[in-house]
């Protein structure tokens, strides 16, 4: 079967990332790898992946190798900063589920959004009575170079359709 809309895909690969500063791109670097042990499960069409990452799968099949980059403009785009924000360091108490450790500078904060989704955000700076926070994704600004193999392609379940997402042994667990 190949990769097309409503399948479920499971894919190993390496994800290495690179940035371009000043025209000089740097050297990609490995920050996920799924192998067979950890493949990853989506259902095409709603990974929730930048849109070029599914354009760039379609129409490969079990078996197939895939190799290639995505520029950040096509992947998460450039930081925004309007998602950097100083938020009162109270919301994030001991009550709310919030260790001290948590709110290190570098450290990503679990989260969930006012519709229950969950996010995260990093902690840049501790400004006393407020914390400093960058809500953008992590991999903004990046370019995304991968390397990896479809490890599995199969129809959908309607319960998987309906649900949004994967099930069974590589998926969600209800």
């Amino acid at each position: 079967m190949e990769i097309v809309k409503n399948a479920v895909v499971g894919l190993t690969y390496e994800l290495k990332v690179s940035k371009e500063e000043d025209e000089i791109e740097s050297v990609p670097f490995s920050v996920e790898v799924r192998d067979n042990e950890d493949p990853f499960y989506f259902i095409f069409g709603f990974s929730g992946l930048p849109e070029k990452f599914e354009e760039l799968l379609a129409g490969k099949s079990q078996g197939e190798s895939f190799s290639f980059t995505i520029s950040a403009q096509d992947a998460y785009g450039e930081p925004d900063d309007e998602m950097i924000m100083a938020l009162p360091k109270a919301q994030f108490s001991a009550e709310a589920g919030f260790e001290p450790e948590m709110l290190e500078e570098g450290n990503f904060l679990p989260l969930v959004d006012e519709n229950g989704y969950p996010m995260q955000a990093k902690v840049l700076k501790d400004l006393g009575e407020e914390i400093l926070l960058d809500f953008n994704h992590p991999l903004v600004g990046f370019d995304l170079h991968f390397d990896g193999e479809v490890f599995e392609v199969r129809e959908a379940t309607p319960e998987e359709l309906d649900h949004g997402h994967v099930h069974g042994d590589h998926g969600h667990q209800h």
